[in-house]
C-alpha cells in the first residue's frame, strides 16, 4: 500500500530545495521538513511526501524499509485531513527504530498540526 504517484516527493532537488527553505519541526522520533509551494503555472500542487532514513538508524535494509511502510501507512490515514500544497520530508531518528506504531502516528499527527498542515 504505497502512496499515490502525485503524492510522493521524488527527485533529489525536490528534496534540497525542501531542506533549505522549509521549516522544520522536530519531536523526539522524527523530524518534518515542510515547504509551501505551487507549480510553474502557480496552480496549488497536491501535498507531496518524501521518507528520510539514515542507515544510522539501521545498517539492515530490512529495518529502514519496515519503517518506511510504517510511515507510509501513516500517511495514508492522514491524507484526507492534510491541505493541499505542501513537500513534507519526514526525517526519522536513530531512536525510532524499536517504536510502536501508535506512538509514531501520534507524533507525526502532532508535528503536522503544530505545522498546520493537518486539520483536526
Amino acid at each position: 500500500m504505497g502512496l499515490p504517484r502525485n503524492n510522493r516527493l521524488r527527485h533529489y532537488e525536490a528534496f534540497q530545495s525542501v531542506y533549505r527553505k522549509g521549516e522544520c519541526y522536530h519531536s523526539s522520533q522524527v523530524v518534518i521538513h515542510s515547504l509551501f509551494g505551487t507549480n510553474k503555472n502557480c496552480q496549488i500542487i497536491p501535498t507531496q511526501f518524501g521518507i528520510s532514513i539514515s542507515q544510522k538508524v539501521s545498517k539492515k535494509a530490512t529495518v529502514r524499509n519496515y519503517l518506511k511502510r510504517q510511515i507510509k501507512s501513516i500517511i495514508h490515514v492522514l491524507l484526507p485531513k492534510i491541505v493541499s500544497g505542501y513537500q513534507i520530508v519526514i526525517v526519522v531518528k536513530k531512536q525510532t527504530q524499536g517504536c510502536q506504531h501508535s506512538i509514531l502516528l501520534r507524533e507525526i499527527e502532532e508535528l503536522l498540526i503544530n505545522a498546520k498542515i493537518c486539520l483536526l
